[in-house]
C-alpha cells in the first residue's frame, strides 16, 4: 500500500464505528487479510471489540472492531452499544463506516452525534460503493462534508478490497509518530479460546437462518492440547434462552449441530494449525439475555 511513502514511522489504534450490518468485521478482516472479526448477515453479530493488528511498511494499525451503534432498549442490546461507545475515548482515530448503498438517516445521527463527543480525528468510509451509482456516490460525499470535519472520506467497498489503499493512507496520515506497538507476528490480542467460541456462535448464526434470534451465547468449557501438539481437543456449549432454540440448534437426529460443529471444526483448525476434535454440548438458560448476572458470565 501507499503507506510507504511516508517519511516517518506511525502506529496507534483505529476503532471501527457503524451501525449494524454495514461491514465493520468484513473491513476489518479485509485490512488483516484474514479472518479474525466473525460476520453475518444478521445485524449485531459482534458483541465484543475485537483488536486486530495489520503492519504495513511504515505503519501498524491496532484495530477495534466495535459492535454496531443503534437505539437500544433491551439489556442485553443497551450492553453492546456501550462496549461500542467506551472505545472511542481509548483510541487514537476513529474510523467511521457508513452503508453508502442504503443511506440511514437514524443510525447516521447516532454516529455522528458519538464522533461529535470525541476530540479523536476521524476518517469517513463511505462503503459499499460498489452498489450504487457514481453521481449519487458523489451527492452523498457533499452531504458528508457538511456534516462534520472529517480528516478524509474514502469511498470503499470492503468486500471487494476496493480503495483500501487509499483509506489506508488517509488512517496513517492521523495516527502519532512511533514504534510498532506489537510485534509483527501478532495478529490479535485475544485468545484463542475467544476466537473459537466466535467461530462457533458465527456457524449457529449463518446455519440456522432466520429461525434463531439473538439470544445465543458460546462458552469454551475446555481447549486441551492432545498428542505432542497435533491435536486440539474442545469442548463447548451453545447456550440458548428457550427449549424451542435448542431444538432447532440441535436439528433433526442431531444433523444441525453437526453441521455448525463441522464448520466450526474447519475454521478453527485453520487457526490453530493442527487438526480439531471439537464436542459441541446445546444448553437453555432462560431469559439470559435479560439476567445482569448471565451478561457478565457471557463475557458482557
Amino acid at each position: 500500500m501507499n503507506v510507504k511513502q511516508q517519511q516517518v514511522y506511525r502506529s496507534g489504534f483505529v476503532a471501527i464505528i457503524g451501525a449494524p450490518n454495514v461491514g465493520k468485521s468484513t473491513l476489518l478482516n479485509k485490512l488483516l487479510g484474514q479472518k479474525l472479526s466473525i460476520t453475518s448477515k444478521k445485524p449485531q453479530t459482534t458483541r465484543d471489540r475485537i483488536l486486530g493488528i495489520a503492519n504495513q511498511p511504515e505503519a501498524q494499525f491496532i484495530f477495534l472492531d466495535t459492535p454496531g451503534i443503534h437505539q437500544a432498549h433491551k439489556p442485553l442490546n443497551q450492553r453492546i452499544v456501550e462496549v461500542a461507545l467506551s472505545t472511542l475515548g481509548d483510541v487514537d482515530l476513529i474510523l467511521m463506516l457508513v452503508d453508502a448503498s442504503k443511506p440511514d438517516p437514524v443510525s447516521e445521527n447516532l454516529l455522528l452525534k458519538a464522533v461529535k463527543n470525541q476530540n479523536n480525528p476521524v476518517v469517513l468510509a463511505l462503503n459499499k460503493t460498489d452498489l450504487i451509482p457514481k453521481p449519487a456516490l458523489l451527492t452523498q460525499i457533499e452531504k458528508w462534508h457538511r456534516s462534520h470535519d472529517f480528516k478524509a472520506i474514502v469511498p470503499v467497498s470492503a468486500l471487494t478490497g476496493d480503495q483500501l489503499e487509499n483509506l489506508c493512507d488517509a488512517m496513517a496520515t492521523s495516527l502519532p509518530d512511533g514504534p510498532p506497538l506489537f510485534p509483527d507476528s501478532m495478529l490479535t490480542d485475544m485468545p484463542e479460546r475467544f476466537i473459537t467460541a466466535e467461530m462457533i456462535r458465527e456457524k449457529a448464526f449463518r446455519l440456522t437462518g432466520q429461525e434463531i434470534p439473538y439470544s445465543v451465547a458460546v462458552t469454551v468449557d475446555t481447549f486441551k492440547e492432545q498428542k505432542k501438539g497435533k491435536l486440539v481437543s474442545i469442548q463447548a456449549t451453545i447456550h440458548v434462552e428457550q427449549d424451542s432454540q435448542k431444538g432447532i440448534i440441535i436439528g433433526k437426529k442431531g444433523s444441525k449441530l453437526k453441521q455448525i460443529g463441522k464448520a466450526a471444526r474447519k475454521e478453527i483448525e485453520r487457526m490453530v494449525g493442527t487438526k480439531v476434535y471439537l464436542k459441541l454440548f446445546v444448553r437453555v438458560q432462560k431469559n439470559w439475555t435479560k439476567d445482569t448476572k448471565a451478561l457478565r458470565r457471557f463475557g458482557y
